[in-house]
């Protein structure tokens, strides 16, 4: 018995109707990229992994997809390592060399240090390509997902953060959908943990009140008693995280707390330039500040951005944030960066859940010519030809077959247009075009199906 044919979880197959709809958010993504000056790149699927590993924390470097070697690919391997579970870390770095990538925010920093004297500083790019996370399926959580990145790099200026808010806005004001966008900064969480006596633990306490949403502030603790914080120190934590008031009396209320720390007050002075600045410019979204927000990467060393859609419950559908020196790993230190992700799947599932694409989001062909013989059909393609030059998307229906068949399609696909060519309007050279919307019909010249077509499709 044949293998029932499936797909590995966390993965999608995507019809032609759901395609339409996803090219309509990569579409609206690219071209508010391009409004903002952004210039676009690829970087490959695969990875070293050396250049992957080491960059996601802890937790990240468990969700990277390792890719065999090829071929014996045990050969170099040490035989004492086979058989030691405990030292899984140390055998898969001999078996694989390579790996899929996680984000599209690393390799952007290999593409940099690699062609640096290509670029010109500061370097907007932006990049919309597939990433894969070795992560428990559900919903809202794919193991394989197309990410919409947006950097500057080469640029410490805080300009580029209000920028990334504006272009943020720009987007979730054309797909309509209503989103909060959260802000917090590194130097702020920085501050917190010399504040509690834990500075060594930022990495750890970061991680932790990053769930703090999915998991509740109880198990936030446990998890931060986990990692060998004291109970002294996870007290002093809780009225900072329960700060409460306008984004303005938050800010005052953080820069008390922190007015023992210079990293912190730093942070404070940051958000404040960015929070005033998008202010000032004007946002659709709603703009929140959240001194949990953590995004549990290690890269991040200032601003952090999240943000949320408002009518749907559904995990962060953009993210990003500061970073100053990730191409430091690569051997070019001392460049500063910051950048933003669109999670296209996430907002396909949101724009479905609302049902809020265009109706001309969804356009098929616009005109399907019937087949009923040779000759019917070579004047139809003589027609169709015309059309398409006029940028009329048409097509014919390659079977003669019966009219109730050829109608049935037309429908199937929701083509609005069917053109009839039969040997009557051959003829007459005249074509019957008939709305399959309302069903009316019209006989034509066959060059004022051109012109009409050509016509309404400009108006469109």
């Amino acid at each position: 018995m044949a293998q029932k044919p499936s797909i590995p979880k966390g993965t999608r197959d995507f019809s032609p109707i759901e395609m339409a709809r996803r090219n309509y958010i990569f579409d609206t993504i690219r071209e508010v990229f391009h409004l903002f000056g952004f210039r676009q790149i690829e970087t490959p699927a695969m990875e070293n992994l050396s250049t992957l590993m080491g960059k996601y924390g802890e937790e990240g470097d468990k969700l990277l997809f390792k890719i065999l070697n090829s071929g014996d690919y045990l050969r170099g391997a040490d035989p004492a390592l086979l058989d030691a579970r405990e030292s899984t870390g140390k055998l898969t770095a001999q078996l694989c060399e390579k790996g899929l990538r996680y984000d599209l925010t690393v390799p952007f920093a290999r593409y940099v240090v690699q062609h640096r004297n290509e670029l010109q500083f500061p370097f907007k790019r932006f990049q919309i390509q597939p990433v894969w996370r070795a992560d428990r399926p559900q919903k809202g959580r794919y193991r394989e997902f197309y990410q919409c990145d947006a950097d500057i790099i080469g640029s410490d200026s805080l300009i580029n953060e209000i920028e990334l808010l504006q272009l943020i806005d720009q987007v979730f004001t054309r797909l309509n959908i209503n989103v909060t966008i959260k802000l917090n900064n590194r130097k702020v969480l920085a501050g917190i943990a010399e504040l509690i006596g834990a500075p060594d633990k930022l990495v750890d306490i970061t991680v932790a009140i990053d769930k703090i949403d999915k998991i509740g502030i109880d198990n936030v603790n446990a998890e931060l008693r986990e990692h060998g914080l004291s109970d002294e120190a996870i007290n002093a934590l809780q009225p900072i995280l329960s700060i409460s008031g306008s984004i303005a009396e938050r800010l005052a209320t953080m820069e008390g707390i922190l007015a023992s720390s210079e990293i912190g007050r730093k942070g404070i002075e940051e958000l404040r330039e960015v929070i005033g600045g998008t202010e000032r410019l004007g946002l659709n979204a709603e703009l929140d500040l959240d001194v949990s927000l953590a995004r549990g990467l290690n890269y991040y060393t200032g601003t952090i951005i999240e943000v949320k859609a408002c009518d749907v419950a559904i995990g962060s559908i953009t993210g990003g944030g500061r970073y100053d020196n990730l191409t430091g790993v690569f051997g070019m230190p001392g460049v500063s960066g910051v950048g933003i992700s669109f999670g296209a799947d996430r907002i396909y599932d949101v724009l479905n859940a609302l049902d809020l694409y265009p109706a001309d989001a969804l356009d098929t062909v616009k005109v399907m010519f019937t087949n009923f013989g040779e000759s019917e059909a070579r004047a139809s393609m003589q027609m169709i030809k015309h059309l398409r030059t006029a940028g009329v998307s048409a097509e014919i229906f390659p079977e003669n077959s019966k009219m109730k068949k050829q109608m049935a399609y037309a429908n199937a696909l929701a083509i609005p247009f069917v053109a009839i060519i039969g040997e009557t309007e051959l003829a007459e050279n005249k074509v019957t075009l008939k709305n399959m919307t309302t069903g009316d019909q019209e006989l034509l010249s066959l060059c004022l199906l051109y012109t009409s077509d050509a016509a309404d499709e400009e108006d469109s």
